[in-house]
């Protein structure tokens, strides 16, 4: 119990730090707490972040803490990470400039079916946790890991990517801002380059995951990568 209430602590730290900073990397640029988008996505992203953490401590806390580890050891995935993090950085304030004034605002339609698409996507995120609890935020070879191949995993070997990608492309929709957009549009080739280096690291150090290339030969989308 009192490893979980550590654990617990440690999340719910991390949890409210992210609430804080996204808040203030939207909100500053424009101004005001009148940016409707702005509270739309916090709802839709940490609401259902906050409940899943809590499932997980209570189901598989060692996921959990897998989760909350953000530290690369790659040297590849280092730079990916840091490129990444100044790219959604861009993407906050430029959506909160474009509200400000006024620059190119998407119709409310376009709002709310982007909400729809990340809260789907969030459920496929959820999908595909419960398949593989091997899932660390960083590129490592775990003790014990085995290749996962049913489910999502036996159409594409990384849901986990496809999931996250419609996630981070459809925020910049739901902030009403095709800018921001535009930027994040700059993730697809990061994306593909940590997913060629993950590839690299698991088929060296995972028995079985150049046969299980073979057998599933897409990356994120069936029939296309």
């Amino acid at each position: 119990m009192k490893a979980k209430g550590n654990l617990f602590v440690q999340a719910l730290g991390k949890f409210l730090l992210g609430v804080v900073i996204l808040g203030v990397l939207i909100f500053l640029p424009t101004g005001s707490f009148r940016y409707w988008n702005g509270w739309l996505l916090m709802g839709i992203l940490f609401i259902p972040m906050f409940f899943a953490g809590l499932i997980m401590l209570w189901r598989n806390p060692e996921l959990l803490r897998k989760r909350l580890n953000a530290k690369e050891k790659e040297g590849e995935q280092k730079k990916v990470v840091a490129i990444s993090g100044l790219l959604f950085i861009a993407v906050f304030v430029v959506a909160g400039l474009n509200w400000r004034f006024r620059w190119w605002i998407v119709p409310d339609a376009v709002v709310w079916v982007a909400a729809a698409l990340f809260l789907l996507s969030y459920l496929l995120y959820a999908e595909v946790l419960r398949e593989n609890t091997f899932l660390s935020r960083t590129i490592e070879v775990q003790e014990s890991q085995k290749v996962i191949d049913t489910g999502l995993y036996g159409i594409v070997r990384h849901p986990m990517y496809s999931a996250t990608t419609i996630l981070f492309l459809t925020m910049p929709l739901v902030l009403g801002s095709p800018i921001s957009f535009l930027i994040m549009l700059g993730y697809l080739p990061l994306i593909a380059k940590r997913i060629r280096n993950e590839e690299s690291v698991l088929e060296q150090g995972l028995e079985g995951y150049a046969e299980y290339k073979k057998r599933v030969k897409y990356r994120m989308i069936p029939f296309v990568w």
